[in-house]
């Protein structure tokens, strides 16, 4: 039997940000946090409470609004870059679907990775696909990325409308985020 308070681990001994049992490419929207690797700000800075993104934030904003021509069953909506971390809401299968609790359990004979359609795959073609560009635009540093991301389910139109203030007031707010600290050292104003 499943144990649901269990956390769930992967083989390589690290916990799963993700609800055990929940169906990741079912229709909805989905709130997700990908952070930069050590939390460096590397996509720009702050100034006069708006974000103003160098090289880097800019190739991660146009990656991202890249995604439904990449992905036809996505639609993007409020998206911010910040200078170490991106907050954005994906949905899947169009504005009308809604969240849906849990398939069945994964079938053991799949291969490793993130299911085809969901929103893990999404997220990895996304860092993939930045990493790259800004490695073939000439920044050297050595990981652009954290490993994993942050996602929440929307499930109201009252989060919904939450979460998009929140990104849209978040670069504001810059100064209140114990996280905004830690310094680029990887290149300088890329």
């Amino acid at each position: 039997m499943i144990d649901k308070n269990k956390t769930p681990q992967s083989d390589f001994g690290r916990r799963s940000l993700r609800l055990a049992d929940y169906d990741y490419t079912g229709g909805g929207a989905y709130f997700i946090t990908i952070c930069a690797h050590d939390r460096r700000s590397i996509f720009g800075q702050i100034e006069n409470e708006t974000m103003k993104p160098n090289d880097n934030g800019r190739i991660v904003a146009e990656c991202w609004a890249e995604l439904p021509r990449r992905f036809p069953y996505v639609e993007t909506d409020s998206f911010t870059v910040m200078p170490n971390h991106v907050h954005g809401i994906v949905w899947l299968n169009g504005r009308d679907g809604r969240a849906t609790p849990a398939s069945p359990l994964q079938d053991p004979s799949r291969p490793v990775g993130p299911e085809p359609k969901s929103i893990g795959a999404i997220v990895g073609a996304f860092k993939s696909r930045t990493t790259k560009r800004i490695h073939d635009a000439g920044i050297k540093m050595p990981q652009v990325w954290q490993r994993n991301y942050y996602e929440h389910v929307i499930r109201r139109d009252e989060d919904l409308n939450s979460i998009r203030e929140y990104i849209e007031l978040n670069p504001a707010k810059w100064a209140d985020d114990p996280e905004h600290s830690k310094p680029n050292t990887w290149a300088d104003d890329a």
